[in-house]
Protein backbone atom coordinates (compact mmCIF):
# COMPACT_ATOMS: atom_id res chain seq x y z
CA UNK A 1 0.00 0.00 0.00
CA UNK A 2 2.66 2.38 0.97
CA UNK A 3 4.90 1.82 -2.73
CA UNK A 4 1.80 2.09 -4.66
CA UNK A 5 0.98 5.58 -2.65
CA UNK A 6 4.78 6.40 -3.64
CA UNK A 7 4.17 5.39 -7.38
CA UNK A 8 0.93 7.57 -7.70
CA UNK A 9 2.05 10.62 -5.63
CA UNK A 10 5.28 10.72 -7.67
CA UNK A 11 3.70 9.75 -11.27
CA UNK A 12 1.50 12.30 -10.41
CA UNK A 13 4.32 15.16 -9.98
CA UNK A 14 5.78 14.27 -12.96
CA UNK A 15 2.52 14.67 -14.62
CA UNK A 16 1.26 18.23 -13.31
CA UNK A 17 5.82 18.86 -14.52
CA UNK A 18 5.04 17.68 -18.02
CA UNK A 19 1.78 19.40 -18.35
CA UNK A 20 3.36 22.81 -17.12
CA UNK A 21 6.10 22.14 -19.73
CA UNK A 22 4.00 21.44 -22.62
CA UNK A 23 1.42 24.82 -21.69
CA UNK A 24 4.04 27.42 -21.67
CA UNK A 25 4.35 27.96 -25.60
CA UNK A 26 0.91 27.44 -26.56
CA UNK A 27 -0.28 29.62 -23.89
CA UNK A 28 1.48 32.39 -24.61
CA UNK A 29 2.00 32.01 -28.15
CA UNK A 30 0.95 35.85 -29.59
CA UNK A 31 -1.14 34.36 -32.23
CA UNK A 32 -2.89 31.37 -30.73
CA UNK A 33 -2.06 31.88 -26.65
CA UNK A 34 -4.86 33.27 -25.05
CA UNK A 35 -5.78 36.46 -26.30
CA UNK A 36 -4.79 39.70 -25.08
CA UNK A 37 -7.41 42.59 -24.44
CA UNK A 38 -7.44 46.25 -25.67
CA UNK A 39 -5.18 47.44 -22.41
CA UNK A 40 -2.52 44.71 -22.52
CA UNK A 41 -1.90 44.52 -26.05
CA UNK A 42 -2.63 47.83 -27.13
CA UNK A 43 -5.60 48.87 -29.70
CA UNK A 44 -8.53 51.44 -29.94
CA UNK A 45 -11.32 51.58 -27.59
CA UNK A 46 -14.27 53.72 -29.70
CA UNK A 47 -17.32 54.45 -28.84
CA UNK A 48 -19.87 55.41 -31.55
CA UNK A 49 -23.00 57.23 -31.32
CA UNK A 50 -26.40 56.18 -33.49
CA UNK A 51 -27.87 59.85 -34.45
CA UNK A 52 -31.75 60.40 -34.83
CA UNK A 53 -33.22 59.46 -38.18
CA UNK A 54 -33.90 62.61 -40.33
CA UNK A 55 -37.27 61.60 -40.67
CA UNK A 56 -38.13 61.65 -36.96
CA UNK A 57 -39.01 58.04 -35.90
CA UNK A 58 -37.01 56.90 -32.93
CA UNK A 59 -34.17 54.35 -33.06
CA UNK A 60 -35.26 51.35 -31.76
CA UNK A 61 -33.67 48.07 -30.32
CA UNK A 62 -34.09 46.43 -33.71
CA UNK A 63 -31.94 48.84 -35.55
CA UNK A 64 -28.85 48.52 -32.44
CA UNK A 65 -29.64 44.79 -32.94
CA UNK A 66 -28.82 44.98 -36.93
CA UNK A 67 -25.90 48.17 -36.27
CA UNK A 68 -24.52 45.85 -33.71
CA UNK A 69 -24.26 42.59 -36.32
CA UNK A 70 -23.20 44.42 -39.51
CA UNK A 71 -20.59 46.57 -37.49
CA UNK A 72 -19.36 42.83 -35.76
CA UNK A 73 -19.56 41.58 -39.39
CA UNK A 74 -16.95 44.67 -40.51
CA UNK A 75 -14.56 44.15 -37.53
CA UNK A 76 -14.44 40.45 -38.40
CA UNK A 77 -13.88 41.38 -42.43
CA UNK A 78 -10.89 43.52 -40.88
CA UNK A 79 -9.66 40.33 -39.46
CA UNK A 80 -9.69 41.42 -35.69
CA UNK A 81 -8.69 38.89 -33.23
CA UNK A 82 -10.92 38.74 -30.37
CA UNK A 83 -12.99 41.75 -30.67
CA UNK A 84 -15.72 42.91 -28.26
CA UNK A 85 -18.54 45.08 -29.84
CA UNK A 86 -21.51 45.62 -27.51
CA UNK A 87 -24.79 47.39 -27.84
CA UNK A 88 -26.26 50.25 -24.86
CA UNK A 89 -29.61 50.31 -25.99
CA UNK A 90 -30.16 53.37 -23.29
CA UNK A 91 -27.74 55.51 -24.64
CA UNK A 92 -27.92 54.30 -28.33
CA UNK A 93 -24.07 53.68 -28.92
CA UNK A 94 -21.99 50.83 -29.95
CA UNK A 95 -19.24 50.45 -27.53
CA UNK A 96 -16.34 48.76 -29.59
CA UNK A 97 -13.18 47.21 -28.25
CA UNK A 98 -10.45 46.57 -31.11
CA UNK A 99 -6.97 44.77 -29.51
CA UNK A 100 -3.85 44.96 -31.78
CA UNK A 101 -5.58 47.52 -34.64
CA UNK A 102 -2.37 49.15 -35.90
CA UNK A 103 -4.05 51.30 -37.90
CA UNK A 104 -6.58 52.90 -35.83
CA UNK A 105 -8.24 55.35 -38.08
CA UNK A 106 -8.86 53.11 -40.89
CA UNK A 107 -10.90 50.86 -38.94
CA UNK A 108 -12.70 53.79 -37.41
CA UNK A 109 -13.78 54.91 -40.93
CA UNK A 110 -14.82 51.56 -42.07
CA UNK A 111 -16.99 51.01 -39.13
CA UNK A 112 -19.28 54.43 -38.97
CA UNK A 113 -19.79 54.92 -42.27
CA UNK A 114 -23.18 54.42 -43.25
CA UNK A 115 -22.16 52.48 -46.69
CA UNK A 116 -25.47 52.70 -48.13
CA UNK A 117 -24.68 51.48 -51.56
CA UNK A 118 -27.47 52.62 -54.21
CA UNK A 119 -27.49 51.95 -58.55
CA UNK A 120 -29.19 54.58 -59.81
CA UNK A 121 -30.45 55.57 -63.52
CA UNK A 122 -29.40 58.22 -66.17
CA UNK A 123 -32.21 60.47 -64.41
CA UNK A 124 -30.26 59.39 -60.70
CA UNK A 125 -33.48 57.54 -59.61
CA UNK A 126 -32.58 54.23 -57.03
CA UNK A 127 -33.19 51.30 -58.71
CA UNK A 128 -30.84 48.66 -56.80
CA UNK A 129 -29.42 49.37 -53.02
CA UNK A 130 -27.15 47.17 -51.96
CA UNK A 131 -29.18 44.69 -49.62
CA UNK A 132 -29.51 42.99 -52.93
CA UNK A 133 -26.01 41.90 -53.09
CA UNK A 134 -24.77 38.16 -52.23
CA UNK A 135 -21.10 39.40 -51.75
CA UNK A 136 -18.40 41.83 -52.67
CA UNK A 137 -14.55 41.10 -53.26
CA UNK A 138 -11.47 43.91 -53.99
CA UNK A 139 -9.03 42.75 -56.67
CA UNK A 140 -7.24 43.57 -59.83
CA UNK A 141 -9.15 44.13 -62.62
CA UNK A 142 -8.44 43.08 -66.25
CA UNK A 143 -7.02 46.00 -67.37
CA UNK A 144 -4.47 46.58 -64.68
CA UNK A 145 -6.70 48.60 -62.22
CA UNK A 146 -8.22 48.02 -58.74
CA UNK A 147 -11.63 46.80 -58.87
CA UNK A 148 -14.49 45.43 -56.30
CA UNK A 149 -16.33 42.22 -57.98
CA UNK A 150 -20.10 42.14 -56.93
CA UNK A 151 -22.00 39.21 -56.77
CA UNK A 152 -26.46 40.10 -56.76
CA UNK A 153 -28.78 37.96 -55.15
CA UNK A 154 -31.44 36.23 -57.82
CA UNK A 155 -33.82 39.44 -57.78
CA UNK A 156 -30.79 41.79 -57.70
CA UNK A 157 -29.75 40.17 -60.61
CA UNK A 158 -33.02 40.09 -62.61
CA UNK A 159 -32.98 44.29 -61.79
CA UNK A 160 -29.65 44.58 -62.54
CA UNK A 161 -30.32 42.79 -65.98
CA UNK A 162 -33.08 45.09 -66.42
CA UNK A 163 -30.98 48.22 -65.62
CA UNK A 164 -28.49 47.59 -68.23
CA UNK A 165 -31.13 46.60 -70.55
CA UNK A 166 -33.00 49.60 -70.59
CA UNK A 167 -30.16 52.02 -70.26
CA UNK A 168 -27.99 50.80 -73.48
CA UNK A 169 -25.35 53.48 -74.30
CA UNK A 170 -26.22 55.54 -71.24
CA UNK A 171 -24.34 55.90 -68.04
CA UNK A 172 -25.81 54.44 -65.17
CA UNK A 173 -24.50 55.89 -61.07
CA UNK A 174 -23.15 54.11 -58.11
CA UNK A 175 -22.79 55.52 -55.24
CA UNK A 176 -22.03 54.94 -51.73
CA UNK A 177 -23.52 57.32 -49.03
CA UNK A 178 -24.39 59.42 -51.72
CA UNK A 179 -20.70 59.80 -52.73
CA UNK A 180 -20.67 58.79 -56.82
CA UNK A 181 -17.77 55.94 -56.79
CA UNK A 182 -18.44 55.55 -60.81
CA UNK A 183 -20.25 56.29 -63.60
CA UNK A 184 -20.05 53.44 -66.58
CA UNK A 185 -21.57 53.65 -69.87
CA UNK A 186 -23.45 51.17 -70.72
CA UNK A 187 -22.09 48.81 -73.58
CA UNK A 188 -24.61 45.68 -73.07
CA UNK A 189 -26.81 43.71 -71.01
CA UNK A 190 -25.15 42.00 -67.73
CA UNK A 191 -27.61 39.07 -67.32
CA UNK A 192 -25.13 36.59 -64.91
CA UNK A 193 -26.00 39.28 -62.03
CA UNK A 194 -22.26 40.12 -61.51
CA UNK A 195 -20.42 43.36 -61.96
CA UNK A 196 -17.18 45.26 -61.45
CA UNK A 197 -16.68 48.85 -59.84
CA UNK A 198 -13.73 50.42 -60.86
CA UNK A 199 -11.02 53.72 -60.66
CA UNK A 200 -10.08 52.30 -56.92
CA UNK A 201 -6.30 53.80 -56.61
CA UNK A 202 -4.84 50.74 -54.06
CA UNK A 203 -6.25 47.60 -53.78
CA UNK A 204 -6.60 48.45 -50.30
CA UNK A 205 -8.89 50.93 -50.96
CA UNK A 206 -10.92 48.51 -52.82
CA UNK A 207 -10.81 46.17 -50.36
CA UNK A 208 -12.22 48.31 -47.77
CA UNK A 209 -15.14 49.61 -49.95
CA UNK A 210 -15.68 45.71 -50.14
CA UNK A 211 -15.83 44.99 -46.86
CA UNK A 212 -18.75 48.20 -46.34
CA UNK A 213 -20.79 46.25 -49.34
CA UNK A 214 -20.17 42.89 -47.71
CA UNK A 215 -21.61 43.72 -44.16
CA UNK A 216 -24.64 45.96 -45.47
CA UNK A 217 -25.36 49.56 -44.65
CA UNK A 218 -26.25 50.65 -41.56
CA UNK A 219 -29.55 51.36 -40.23
CA UNK A 220 -28.94 54.48 -38.48
CA UNK A 221 -26.07 56.94 -39.13
CA UNK A 222 -22.83 57.00 -36.77
CA UNK A 223 -20.60 59.61 -34.99
CA UNK A 224 -17.68 58.91 -33.09
CA UNK A 225 -18.51 60.07 -29.62
CA UNK A 226 -15.00 58.72 -27.61
CA UNK A 227 -11.98 56.92 -29.62
CA UNK A 228 -8.88 56.19 -27.18
CA UNK A 229 -6.10 54.54 -28.69
CA UNK A 230 -3.71 52.77 -26.48
CA UNK A 231 -0.14 52.00 -27.40
CA UNK A 232 0.74 48.61 -27.82
CA UNK A 233 4.11 49.75 -25.49
CA UNK A 234 1.63 51.11 -22.96
CA UNK A 235 -0.15 47.38 -22.92
CA UNK A 236 2.76 45.42 -23.33
CA UNK A 237 3.92 47.06 -19.87
CA UNK A 238 0.77 46.80 -18.32
CA UNK A 239 1.08 43.03 -18.54
CA UNK A 240 4.57 42.77 -17.92
CA UNK A 241 3.79 44.51 -14.41
CA UNK A 242 0.41 42.47 -13.90
CA UNK A 243 2.71 39.26 -14.66
CA UNK A 244 5.38 40.82 -12.24
CA UNK A 245 2.47 41.28 -9.74
CA UNK A 246 0.58 37.95 -10.06
CA UNK A 247 4.14 36.49 -9.47
CA UNK A 248 5.14 38.06 -6.16
CA UNK A 249 1.92 37.46 -4.92
CA UNK A 250 2.09 33.81 -5.30
CA UNK A 251 5.10 33.60 -4.19
CA UNK A 252 4.32 35.63 -0.60
CA UNK A 253 1.31 33.01 -0.66
CA UNK A 254 3.64 29.60 -0.85
CA UNK A 255 5.44 30.86 1.86
CA UNK A 256 2.94 31.64 3.74
CA UNK A 257 1.37 28.45 3.63
CA UNK A 258 4.43 26.53 4.03
CA UNK A 259 5.43 27.98 7.67
CA UNK A 260 1.69 27.71 9.15
CA UNK A 261 0.59 24.55 7.44
CA UNK A 262 3.87 22.78 6.64
CA UNK A 263 3.26 19.64 4.59
CA UNK A 264 -0.61 20.43 3.76
CA UNK A 265 1.13 23.58 3.30
CA UNK A 266 3.13 22.28 -0.08
CA UNK A 267 0.51 20.46 -1.12
CA UNK A 268 -2.15 23.59 -1.51
CA UNK A 269 0.64 24.98 -3.30
CA UNK A 270 0.94 22.05 -5.40
CA UNK A 271 -2.80 22.89 -5.98
CA UNK A 272 -2.46 26.47 -6.88
CA UNK A 273 0.15 25.25 -9.77
CA UNK A 274 -2.59 22.63 -10.90
CA UNK A 275 -5.36 25.37 -10.29
CA UNK A 276 -3.83 27.95 -12.55
CA UNK A 277 -2.80 25.70 -15.18
CA UNK A 278 -6.83 24.33 -15.09
CA UNK A 279 -7.91 28.27 -15.53
CA UNK A 280 -5.47 29.29 -18.14
CA UNK A 281 -6.36 25.70 -20.34
CA UNK A 282 -9.68 27.28 -19.86
CA UNK A 283 -9.51 30.52 -21.01
CA UNK A 284 -7.39 29.33 -23.83
CA UNK A 285 -9.66 26.88 -25.47
CA UNK A 286 -12.96 29.02 -24.63
CA UNK A 287 -11.13 31.82 -25.90
CA UNK A 288 -11.63 34.50 -22.53
CA UNK A 289 -9.99 37.54 -23.26
CA UNK A 290 -7.78 38.57 -20.49
CA UNK A 291 -7.89 42.34 -19.96
CA UNK A 292 -6.25 44.10 -16.61
CA UNK A 293 -9.52 43.57 -14.61
CA UNK A 294 -9.88 39.87 -15.62
CA UNK A 295 -6.25 39.34 -14.08
CA UNK A 296 -7.53 40.95 -11.01
CA UNK A 297 -10.54 38.75 -11.14
CA UNK A 298 -7.93 35.50 -11.67
CA UNK A 299 -5.66 36.80 -8.86
CA UNK A 300 -8.55 37.38 -6.38
CA UNK A 301 -9.76 33.48 -7.23
CA UNK A 302 -6.03 32.18 -6.32
CA UNK A 303 -6.79 33.96 -2.21
CA UNK A 304 -10.17 32.45 -2.47
CA UNK A 305 -8.63 29.05 -3.43
CA UNK A 306 -6.03 29.48 -1.04
CA UNK A 307 -8.92 30.57 2.03
CA UNK A 308 -10.75 27.51 0.72
CA UNK A 309 -7.70 25.42 1.79
CA UNK A 310 -6.75 27.12 4.62
CA UNK A 311 -10.41 26.17 5.92
CA UNK A 312 -10.00 22.85 4.99
CA UNK A 313 -6.49 22.56 7.28
CA UNK A 314 -7.96 23.94 9.99
CA UNK A 315 -10.89 21.12 10.24
CA UNK A 316 -7.63 18.72 9.62
CA UNK A 317 -6.08 20.01 12.52
CA UNK A 318 -9.14 20.40 14.62
CA UNK A 319 -9.55 16.77 14.16
CA UNK A 320 -6.17 16.09 15.02
CA UNK A 321 -5.93 17.64 17.89
CA UNK A 322 -8.98 15.84 18.96
CA UNK A 323 -6.84 12.77 19.09
CA UNK A 324 -7.44 11.59 15.77
CA UNK A 325 -5.19 9.57 13.33
CA UNK A 326 -3.72 11.85 10.62
CA UNK A 327 -5.72 9.48 8.08
CA UNK A 328 -8.99 10.32 10.21
CA UNK A 329 -8.52 13.82 10.40
CA UNK A 330 -8.06 14.14 6.63
CA UNK A 331 -11.19 12.43 6.28
CA UNK A 332 -12.85 13.94 9.23
CA UNK A 333 -11.68 17.52 8.20
CA UNK A 334 -12.42 17.00 4.67
CA UNK A 335 -15.94 16.13 5.50
CA UNK A 336 -16.46 18.85 8.06
CA UNK A 337 -15.20 21.79 5.94
CA UNK A 338 -17.14 20.35 2.98
CA UNK A 339 -20.27 22.79 3.53
CA UNK A 340 -18.45 26.12 4.34
CA UNK A 341 -16.24 25.87 1.64
CA UNK A 342 -19.11 24.82 -1.27
CA UNK A 343 -21.32 27.88 0.32
CA UNK A 344 -18.65 30.10 -0.13
CA UNK A 345 -18.03 28.88 -3.54
CA UNK A 346 -21.69 29.23 -4.52
CA UNK A 347 -22.35 32.68 -3.29
CA UNK A 348 -19.31 34.01 -4.55
CA UNK A 349 -20.16 32.43 -7.55
CA UNK A 350 -23.75 33.76 -7.96
CA UNK A 351 -22.08 37.36 -7.25
CA UNK A 352 -19.85 36.83 -10.28
CA UNK A 353 -22.49 35.79 -12.72
CA UNK A 354 -24.66 38.85 -11.64
CA UNK A 355 -22.08 41.18 -12.41
CA UNK A 356 -21.11 39.18 -15.70
CA UNK A 357 -24.85 39.19 -17.25
CA UNK A 358 -25.52 42.86 -15.37
CA UNK A 359 -22.15 44.70 -15.62
CA UNK A 360 -20.63 45.79 -19.04
CA UNK A 361 -16.92 45.89 -20.47
CA UNK A 362 -14.22 45.47 -18.04
CA UNK A 363 -16.59 44.39 -15.02
CA UNK A 364 -17.78 41.08 -17.31
CA UNK A 365 -14.02 40.72 -17.79
CA UNK A 366 -13.67 40.39 -14.37
CA UNK A 367 -16.59 38.86 -13.80
CA UNK A 368 -15.93 35.63 -16.07
CA UNK A 369 -12.57 35.27 -15.03
CA UNK A 370 -13.36 35.33 -11.31
CA UNK A 371 -16.34 32.90 -12.55
CA UNK A 372 -13.73 30.24 -14.01
CA UNK A 373 -11.50 30.44 -10.73
CA UNK A 374 -14.28 29.67 -8.79
CA UNK A 375 -15.39 26.83 -10.45
CA UNK A 376 -11.53 25.62 -10.48
CA UNK A 377 -10.22 26.04 -7.37
CA UNK A 378 -13.79 23.70 -6.19
CA UNK A 379 -12.06 21.42 -8.06
CA UNK A 380 -8.47 21.62 -6.77
CA UNK A 381 -10.08 22.01 -3.21
CA UNK A 382 -12.19 19.06 -2.55
CA UNK A 383 -10.56 16.41 -4.96
CA UNK A 384 -7.09 17.31 -6.24
CA UNK A 385 -5.77 18.56 -2.61
CA UNK A 386 -7.80 15.57 -0.81
CA UNK A 387 -6.45 12.65 -3.24
CA UNK A 388 -2.64 14.15 -2.73
CA UNK A 389 -3.23 14.30 1.32
CA UNK A 390 -4.18 11.01 1.41
CA UNK A 391 -1.49 9.57 -1.01
CA UNK A 392 1.06 11.24 1.79
CA UNK A 393 -1.01 9.64 4.79
CA UNK A 394 -0.67 6.23 3.27
CA UNK A 395 2.54 6.35 2.58
CA UNK A 396 3.67 7.65 6.50
CA UNK A 397 0.32 7.21 8.62
CA UNK A 398 2.58 7.93 11.54
CA UNK A 399 4.26 10.99 10.58
CA UNK A 400 4.58 13.47 13.44
CA UNK A 401 1.64 15.62 14.03
CA UNK A 402 4.45 18.62 13.47
CA UNK A 403 3.95 18.26 10.03
CA UNK A 404 0.70 19.23 9.98
CA UNK A 405 0.87 22.13 12.03
CA UNK A 406 -0.20 20.74 14.97
CA UNK A 407 2.63 21.15 17.78
CA UNK A 408 1.27 18.90 20.03
CA UNK A 409 0.57 15.35 20.14
CA UNK A 410 -3.05 14.77 21.41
Amino acid sequence: MRRGNIIKLVTLVLLVAAAIALSIKPLVDPVKGIPLGLDLRGGVHLVLQAEPNKNGTPITKDDMDKAKAIISKRVNDLGVSEPIVQADYDKKRMVIDLAGVTDPDKAVDILKTTAKLTFRDPKGNVVLQGDELNDAKGGQGQNGGYVVNLTFSSDGAKKFADLTTKYIGQRIGVYLDDKLLTNPTVNTPILNGQAEITGYATLEEAANHAVLMRSGSLPVSMTIAEKRQVGASLGIDSLHKSIQAGLYGLIFIFIFMLIFYRLPGVVADFSLIVYSLIVLWVFWMFRVVLTLPGIAGFILSIGMAVDFNIIIYERVKEEIRAGKSLRAGVESGFSRAFITVIDAHVTTFIAAMTLYFFGTGSIKGFALTLGVGIIASLFTAISFTRLVLRMIVGISPKLHTSWFGVRRDA
